[in-house]
């Protein structure tokens, strides 16, 4: 299958390296939030920390930086079982292509504080997951 003018593979290992690129941009609200709580000697010296003084929306964006590596672990393994097994169905190359804008929204979310669209965007981002291993995995009991 090809969308964009790119095949199934290209597309799961590009979205791979688009992935570890999201992965860091909750982080950036982090840096922001550390400005504004006054990034003194305490905060450079343990910036762990000193979680605690930092705003909600900078609290919020470390536990969206960390869900995204979560995230990114298993997002990586399917897509590699994906490529690996062959797999070229429209099913797994749009769940590749779906996976990074639902995440995207996911931490928008998470950062923003909207809970609902958090909770859906987690679960269509785990869709995508399940199904790229899914299909691995049917592909090779078939044979």
């Amino acid at each position: 299958m090809s969308v964009f003018g790119l095949s199934t593979s290209t597309i799961l290992l590009s979205a791979i390296a688009a992935a570890a690129v999201l992965v860091y941009l909750p982080f950036l609200v982090v840096g922001y939030a550390r400005v504004t709580a006054g990034y003194d000697k305490e905060m450079r010296a343990a910036p762990r920390a000193a979680f605690d003084k930092l705003p909600a929306f900078g609290q919020r964006a470390t536990w969206a930086h960390q869900n995204s590596w979560e995230s990114f672990m298993l997002f990586s393994v399917a897509a590699l079982m994906a490529y690996v097994t062959g797999q070229t169905s429209e099913s797994v190359t749009w769940a590749a292509i779906a996976y990074l804008p639902i995440r995207l929204i996911y931490s928008a979310a998470y950062i923003f504080n909207v809970p609902i669209l958090r909770s859906l965007m987690f679960a269509l981002g785990s869709t995508c997951i399940f199904t790229l291993i899914a299909a691995s995995i049917t592909s090779t009991i078939k044979g």
